[in-house]
């Protein structure tokens, strides 16, 4: 810190100012510069009130989509199955396997328009699905 002593009057109200909240201080300044006459000057008001936010910089919104299978209705398998089934192109064994397994993915890099259309075929069949944005 500071190697100067200074003086305990001098420390305690330098503490007691710097303790000050922002609304405290800006009434600080308004006693002493009408009742005594103090200015300080503007660029040091504005210096010590300026507050710095960080420019936001949002993620690219995602240009790539994937299918997920959270769950199925027990007493629906066999549809979501053979829905599975037209939608990845797999075999019945390897498309129980995927379904069984759930939440897991089903189809991945897929257009948002495409993304939503598989999803209604799935939750219509049964299924409980949900669509991930990706970024490509």
């Amino acid at each position: 810190m500071n190697e100067r002593n200074w003086p305990p009057e001098v420390r305690d109200l330098g503490d007691r100012i710097a303790g000050l909240s922002l609304a405290r201080a800006a009434e600080l300044h308004r006693y002493l510069e009408r009742v005594h006459g103090v200015r300080v000057s503007a660029s040091v008001v504005e210096e010590r009130t300026r507050i710095v936010t960080p420019d936001l910089v949002l993620p690219p919104p995602p240009t790539e989509f994937r299918l997920v299978l959270e769950g199925f209705e027990p007493a629906r398998k066999i549809n979501v199955i053979k829905v599975v089934r037209e939608l990845t192109g797999l075999g019945l064994k390897e498309a129980k396997d995927l379904v069984e397994k759930a939440p897991c993915v089903v189809r991945d890099g897929l257009p948002a328009d495409q993304a939503a259309l598989l999803k209604r075929q799935l939750d219509a069949a049964g299924a409980r699905t949900t669509i991930v944005g990706v970024s490509a």
